[in-house]
């Protein structure tokens, strides 16, 4: 989280929202957003937001799959990432995350499914 400079922002009942800067820090080569860095981004939203959720202390939330879509760059600013749940089981659970730049318009589109592991 440190690393990518990411931030919750928001938590309703079924979403989860967090921003990320986009700087040289998550650029790849030719100085836009790395596809790599956007997924990190979604896969800590979704995460976080299984454990806030499940509201349970004795849970570890793994990411086992994720499927991501990257349809447009962006160089500098703020990606903003909502994590909407579509299936909220005590095992499993898949998140729908939309990856919006300031004006909302569309960078990446990515699904994530979680594990819940009981400690």
């Amino acid at each position: 989280m440190e690393t990518l400079e990411i931030e919750f922002t928001d938590v309703t009942d079924d979403t989860i929202t967090a921003r990320m800067p986009v700087t040289p820090r998550v650029h790849q080569p030719d100085g836009v957003l790395h596809g790599g860095a956007s997924v990190a981004l979604a896969e800590s939203v979704g995460s976080a937001g299984a454990f806030i959720f499940l509201n349970a202390d004795d849970v570890a939330i793994r990411g086992i799959e994720i499927s991501a879509n990257h349809v447009k760059s962006i160089r500098e600013g703020w990606v903003y990432a909502k994590a909407s749940i579509l299936h909220k089981g005590r095992t499993t659970q898949l998140w729908h995350i939309r990856i919006v730049n300031e004006e909302d318009e569309l960078i990446s589109m990515v699904k994530l499914t979680t594990l819940t592991l009981r400690n």
